[in-house]
C-alpha cells in the first residue's frame, strides 16, 4: 500500500523571518558599501561582489534542494518496485 506523500510546509512566521533577514542583510551591506570612504570604483567592485555572492548562494541552495528532492523521488520509486514485487510474491 502506498504511503501518502509527506509535505512539510513552512509557517508564515518562518517565511517572514527569512525574507526580513534577507532584506535587512542586503540593505545593511549596501548602505555600508555606499558609506565607505573609498573611491567609487572600489564601491562598485564591492557591490558587484555582493551581487555575485547573493546569486551564487541562491544557486547553491536551489541545487542542493533539487538533489535532495531527486533522491527522495528515486527512493520512493524503488520502494514502489519492492512493494509490487512483494505483493506479486504474496499472491503466488
Amino acid at each position: 500500500m502506498a504511503k501518502p506523500l509527506l509535505q512539510q510546509d513552512h509557517s508564515a512566521a518562518w517565511v517572514i523571518q527569512t525574507w526580513a533577514a534577507f532584506v535587512i542583510s542586503i540593505s545593511g551591506m549596501s548602505l555600508g558599501i555606499l558609506n565607505l570612504p573609498v573611491d567609487n570604483w572600489v564601491k562598485g567592485f564591492m557591490g558587484m561582489g555582493l551581487s555575485f555572492t547573493v546569486g551564487s548562494t541562491l544557486s547553491v541552495a536551489k541545487t542542493t534542494r533539487d538533489i535532495h528532492e531527486s533522491k527522495k523521488l528515486t527512493s520512493r520509486v524503488n520502494e514502489a518496485r519492492v512493494e509490487r514485487i512483494l505483493s506479486e510474491h504474496n499472491t503466488l
